[in-house]
């Protein structure tokens, strides 16, 4: 099982507390984590990525192992610490301004 952590207004919106476990068939990548999050909670399709172009938001930072993971391939595998739920795979919002 993969765990997810994931921003305060993603949880609210998913209507779950603290981080959520998925599984994950196959390789654990970028790409497979979010699939089966937006299968299991639809309601966050288009949230983390594009509907169109599946890109990453520019506002969303995806972290593993205390890793900056954001600019990886969506196809590489994530750390194994994350992909045997070790670790969570977190989401998270990123801040701007001045």
């Amino acid at each position: 099982m993969i765990r997810v952590v994931l921003p305060a207004h993603l949880r609210t919106l998913a209507r779950v507390n603290g981080e959520v476990t998925l599984e994950v068939k196959g390789k654990v990548t970028q790409r497979a984590v979010l699939d089966a999050l937006e299968a299991r909670y639809p309601m966050l399709r288009g949230t983390i990525r594009d509907h169109v172009t599946l890109k990453r938001r520019a506002f969303v930072r995806f972290f593993g192992c205390e890793q900056d993971l954001s600019h990886e391939s969506p196809d590489t595998p994530l750390p194994d610490a994350v992909a045997m739920g070790i670790e969570p795979f977190l989401i998270v919002g990123a801040m701007a301004g001045g």
